[in-house]
């Protein structure tokens, strides 16, 4: 096999990947960001997802748990947290546990990173009409 072909390969699975766990959503900021930075989305895409995500050792709902709490704990990753929030849900955490999962990051990061990333999170399931009924 090529370099090449090699390369596209690895492309093509780690796009299935994040199509399965990101939707839409995910797949439509990386096409974005190839339009300023193509080696970077191919990166992110063959060895993020290809080779990293999609690795058999996790489950991909308690790969999302991880990545909330790294995005929480960095701080200033709302964008990111939008997608892996919807990832998140997709993969078959209830919104509950995403709370759950944010509010323990707050002993851990602090109250405002936990709070910024609730807020991350309360957009998302606005959006996704999943907030309990007032």
């Amino acid at each position: 096999m090529t370099d090449s072909t090699r390369r596209q390969q690895q492309f093509a699975e780690g796009k299935a990947v994040l199509e399965a766990t990101g939707g839409t959503v995910a797949s439509n900021v990386i096409d974005a960001l190839g339009e300023v930075s193509p080696e970077l989305r191919h990166q992110i895409v063959a060895w993020g997802y290809g080779d990293i995500i999609a690795r058999p050792g996790l489950a991909p709902r308690d790969r999302q748990l991880v990545t909330l709490g790294m995005l929480t704990a960095l701080g200033g990753c709302e964008p990111q947290l939008d997608i892996h929030i919807n990832a998140s849900l997709n993969v078959g955490l209830t919104p509950e546990q995403i709370i759950e999962a944010l509010l323990h990051s707050s002993v851990y990061c602090g109250f405002p990173r936990a709070m910024n990333a609730t807020f991350a999170a309360k957009k998302v399931f606005e959006q996704r009409g999943l907030l309990p009924a007032e």
